[in-house]
């Protein structure tokens, strides 16, 4: 009778882990579409395709990271945000929770219209840090978390595959010298610190020319 019960138990626990999924109400992709069109067009595009290159796409990445970024953007409870930024700190501050998601939602199913590397030469080191990372430094390889093509992984680890790479290149500097600090357990920042900056920008070029 026991064994009986615990299988049961067993059987049932993916069923009501889906049903709580599908009991969470959907992001309103009407609503995300119309706040990207007045909101965030003007640095990041309608459809996240960002028309300046010191701004991200948003188009094609991972959705769950979106709304992590936005939420780490707002103050709230008398603390600061976890991610620093002034354009972006006011730009997420009246947006709900449910506006966040819609946002996110919206981004993560526009098609990417990538960037690419521009120096050839930079090619061989930057590959050699994505794919291999530098054991003598202590860097991992980027695709351990990023993915070999750059596609990301929900939630933490980002799409970098065509990100333009002068935005790549600000963040990890940003990361090195501690100005951005909403990172799991410091991961990028302790790696960014090991990185010099002609590997930081070899490694951001190269991710732009990943697909």
């Amino acid at each position: 009778m026991i064994r009986k019960t615990v299988l049961a138990i067993l059987l049932a626990t993916p069923f009501i882990a889906f049903a709580k999924e599908e009991a969470k109400p959907k992001a309103d992709l009407a609503r995300g579409k119309a706040l990207a069109e007045t909101i965030c067009v003007a640095c990041h595009g309608a459809d996240g395709n960002s028309p300046a290159s010191t701004n991200p796409h948003l188009a094609g990445q991972v959705e769950q990271y979106i709304y992590k970024q936005l939420s780490n953007f707002k103050a709230g409870d008398n603390k600061p945000a976890l991610r620093n930024n002034a354009i972006m700190g006011g730009m997420a501050a009246p947006l709900t929770d449910d506006d966040m998601r819609a946002l996110a939602a919206w981004f993560s199913q526009q098609k990417l219209k990538p960037a690419a590397a521009k120096d050839d030469k930079q090619i061989a080191l930057g590959q050699k840090l994505w794919r291999q990372g530098d054991f003598a430094k202590g860097v991992p390889a980027c695709a351990g978390c990023h993915g070999p093509a750059g596609a990301g992984l929900p939630a933490q680890y980002p799409r970098l595959s065509g990100q333009y790479a002068d935005y790549t290149e600000a963040q990890l500097k940003a990361f090195r010298q501690g100005e951005r600090a909403n990172d799991p357990e410091k991961m990028m920042r302790t790696i960014a610190a090991k990185l010099s900056d002609a590997e930081i920008k070899a490694v951001s070029d190269y991710a732009a020319g990943l697909r």
